[in-house]
């Protein structure tokens, strides 16, 4: 049989096809190739049918609408139980199972340095329950830890390091701990309260609970009571000595302490302002290795389905990120109670990375390494619990934040998606997010009360 000579317009087609298989595999070795083609500008927008495992995101403050270019619209999810043909997706090499199933009110979750796994399940019950696996992840058995806690949601280990004595737990309105040695699976005794005045009341109940490398420092997120402190009053008196005792930036009246990420020492005492305008840092953890403070933080609602972005940042001391009066940097917001701030404007800190509006990240971790792919090591992996205030329905999702030379580029990539059945219907709410000692991420999901497990094998 006679060869036919081959075209110039099948050689192409031919070239094209190899090059977009050596991209695959080169994808399948190497995630991080895909960051070369990273949604910008308007394309970094848009809604669930958007998502897709790998896509990149870039967000900046060039990039923001004017306030109300869209009406704000109440758009809640109804969660239902998952679709006999639904499944979660991920990239290239990565599997997602289901590791525990009936965890009603699953929120954060935290590995043990032995590596039992401490799970919150806040709301209804408020209580604290541990999961052992075996080595290879199997067989997990959960016990209770703790009963009878109000919106159960920080946990922290204290000291920090191998051998911690105690289990601090954020609570609404306080932080309480628990005594603890490496292997209790129940508490051994009761529960002593450290912190009992934490602000209560209006909106944003989580409180995350971290300590510093040296375990000097306990870190707490307070969120605001409100959307954009609408019923503030008039400024204090003496404002400069509120200032003093508080820091540039912060709240007062009904949002006094809040909407900050506060610090006490760990007995509880010494409570000082380490970040204002923080308007709900609801996920609150420590890079591995440099102890910078990181926040993924929900902002303000009922600007648009635009606006304001969500961020992570990692917080500077003294810093104002500024809510109530101003998002990203110098953007004013002239809705607050208590007066215009005009002196604040050129005192904000613009966040290390932008999340489409209304994604709502709630927790936050950072990849020790030991089974992802090795140039993953130090990126950061963040939940988001999904929008309830965008016409288009966006987040329930988990996402990567790539880090370079130790700080975020300022891109981020989706990583698990598919819990979206339709514009209506969601079966699942990711929440929060933990590595595990075998180097795989777990992640809790309380819209079906479950905690998934993320492994990877390379292709």
């Amino acid at each position: 049989m006679k060869t036919q000579p081959t075209t110039g317009k099948a050689r192409m087609t031919k070239y094209l096809a190899v090059e977009a298989c050596i991209a695959l595999v080169l994808f399948a070795i190497c995630p991080r190739v895909s960051a070369e083609n990273v949604r910008t500008d308007a394309d970094a927008y848009g809604d669930w049918r958007t998502d897709a495992p790998g896509v990149m995101r870039r967000i900046t403050p060039a990039d923001l609408p004017a306030p109300g270019e869209t009406p704000s619209t109440a758009n809640r999810s109804k969660v239902v139980p998952k679709p006999a043909n639904a499944t979660l997706k991920t990239m290239p090499g990565f599997s997602v199972d289901a590791l525990v199933t009936g965890m009603q009110g699953a929120r954060v979750l935290r590995v043990a340095p032995n590596g039992d796994i401490f799970l919150a399940l806040s709301r209804p019950e408020g209580k604290i329950v541990t999961i052992r696996t075996g080595t290879d992840m199997s067989n997990p058995k959960v016990e209770t830890f703790a009963t009878g806690l109000q919106d159960a949601y920080g946990i922290a280990f204290y000291p920090p390091g191998p051998d911690p004595k105690w289990v601090y737990v954020g609570e609404l309105g306080k932080v309480v701990r628990f005594p603890y040695r490496n292997g209790d699976l129940t508490a051994s005794g009761a529960p002593e309260t450290i912190v009992s005045n934490l602000a209560t009341g209006g909106n944003h109940w989580t409180r995350d609970v971290a300590f510093s490398p040296d375990g000097k420092t306990m870190y707490v997120a307070v969120g605001s009571a409100s959307n954009v402190a609408e019923q503030m009053g008039p400024r204090p008196a003496d404002f400069a000595a509120f200032e003093k005792t508080h820091s540039p930036g912060s709240a007062w009246d009904r949002e006094e302490w809040r909407a900050n990420v506060l610090t006490y020492d760990p007995d509880g005492k010494n409570r000082r302002v380490f970040a204002s305008g923080v308007r709900n840092c609801s996920g609150l953890t420590l890079q591995p290795g440099t102890g910078v403070v990181y926040c993924a933080t929900n902002e303000r609602d009922l600007l648009g389905d635009n606006l304001p972005p969500d961020y992570v940042a990692g917080i500077k001391q003294g810093a104002f990120y500024g809510w109530p009066w101003y998002y990203i940097g110098d953007h004013e917001d002239t809705r607050p109670g208590g007066g215009r701030r005009p002196d604040l404007a050129d005192k904000v800190t613009v966040p290390d990375v932008l999340i489409q509006p209304h994604s709502a990240p709630l927790g936050i971790a950072f990849n020790p390494g030991g089974q992802f792919p090795p140039d993953w090591k130090g990126d950061a992996f963040v939940a988001l619990h999904g929008s309830w205030n965008r016409a288009l329905r966006t987040g329930y999702k988990i996402i990567r934040l790539p880090f370079k030379n130790g700080k975020p580029t300022g891109e981020y990539q989706d990583f698990v998606v598919g819990f979206v059945a339709d514009d209506q219907n969601v079966w699942g709410r990711p929440v929060d997010v933990t590595f595990a000692k075998d180097g795989s991420l777990l992640f809790s999901d309380d819209g079906n009360d479950v905690v998934y497990r993320v492994t990877y094998k390379p292709e």
